[in-house]
């Protein structure tokens, strides 16, 4: 069979519709809620199924194959592994305080959440494993025999890197995480390679970084001049308590407002920075979403939830899916001959440590 090339605005296609998705989401609720929530596990492989299966790469449609069980046990095995201990530890360190030995005690809780720390980067990369290894293409998936220990390592230290010079190289920290991430997975014969550059990301990030710098610096300057001038808003009367209302509200806008509006600029630098560096074979991948289109798909998420009292919450994961497909590019060529299954092992379990820690998996 001959190469396929890619043409640009046709490899992703989404099929879905929310009519249809509605008719999976309100039953997963209900049922999720008379059971007290196990349900969920189940309810997320029916709505994977379907979007999944509403997704065409090229001329075939993506296949879900994963399965409720899955996720149950990895739950139930994340609960047991790990969250038992920790309430157990937790028990002991309250008894050593009691017992006059606190340091001890701060030392156990210590390594506890260390610990954590160390898990919640074993969940990403164990989630996405999982992910890659349930989602077929042509009878074809991918995976990845890495159990992401290493990976656990590198998060702790590229994050402890990242946070040090006051939070500066958080995104040299994301991107290398999610290079380290991708070059560790496969999807059929072939290697993912993800080689994303972190340097174009800082000016976005400066951006949401000086935010809340500025606020401060904003009240401190007021407040010295105050102080300098030897005036305060209580003699100042009704002038002080207006201009004190009026940075309040300056405050609060830029909270609420500008820094969000801030991280969603950086957030859509950083995905299509990351997405545009990722390769597979004589693949390669874009993200076309600017800022711009991440504002308003997060405000429209937002009027769904406000006005339909948080039950339209139940949409979101077909709006995150669309969102993210509406956008996805492929560029390059397949081709079809080449095209042999995973050797990768496959886990017989879901995402628990990912679902415990309710972390997103990209």
């Amino acid at each position: 069979m001959q190469d396929e090339q890619l043409q640009p605005h046709s490899a992703f296609q989404f099929h879905g519709s929310w009519l249809e998705f509605a008719r999976i989401a309100f039953p997963n609720l209900l049922l999720t809620i008379v059971t007290l929530g196990i349900y969920r596990f189940w309810a997320t492989t029916r709505e994977r199924e379907y979007l999944w299966g509403k997704t065409q790469f090229i001329d075939e449609r993506l296949e879900w194959t994963g399965r409720g069980i899955e996720l149950f046990i990895g739950f139930i095995m994340a609960f047991l592994l790990v969250g038992i201990p920790f309430i157990v530890i937790q028990l002991v360190s309250q008894g050593l305080i009691f017992q006059g030995a606190p340091l001890i005690a701060a030392l156990l809780t210590f390594a506890m959440f260390l610990s954590l720390f160390y898990l919640t980067g074993v969940a990403y990369f164990r989630a996405l494993r999982y992910r890659l290894s349930r989602t077929y293409w042509r009878g074809i998936r991918g995976g990845s025999d890495d159990p992401g220990f290493q990976y656990g390592l590198s998060y702790m230290w590229k994050s402890f890197i990242g946070w040090l010079p006051l939070f500066l190289l958080v995104p040299w920290a994301m991107i290398g995480l999610w290079n380290d991430r991708w070059n560790a997975m496969s999807f059929g014969p072939h290697r993912f390679s993800a080689n994303a550059a972190w340097k174009p990301l800082m000016k976005r990030y400066l951006l949401f970084y000086l935010v809340p710098v500025l606020v401060v610096i904003g009240g401190a300057i007021f407040g010295i001049s105050m102080a300098a001038s030897g005036d305060t808003p209580d003699a100042m009367g009704n002038t002080g308590m207006a201009i004190g209302a009026i940075l309040a509200i300056l405050a609060l806008l830029a909270f609420y407002i500008l820094l969000p509006l801030a991280a969603l600029a950086f957030y859509s630098k950083y995905f299509r920075l990351a997405v545009g560096g990722l390769r597979l074979h004589n693949l390669e991948f874009d993200f076309r979403a600017r800022a711009l289109d991440w504002v308003l798909f997060f405000l429209a998420n937002m009027a769904i939830v406000i006005c339909t009292l948080g039950i339209g919450y139940i949409f979101m994961p077909y709006r995150n899916w669309k969102f993210f497909i509406d956008h996805m590019e492929a560029y390059g060529e397949i081709n079809i001959d080449e095209l042999t299954q995973s050797e990768t092992a496959v886990t017989k379990h879901g995402e628990g440590l990912l679902d415990a820690f309710d972390v997103g998996a990209i």
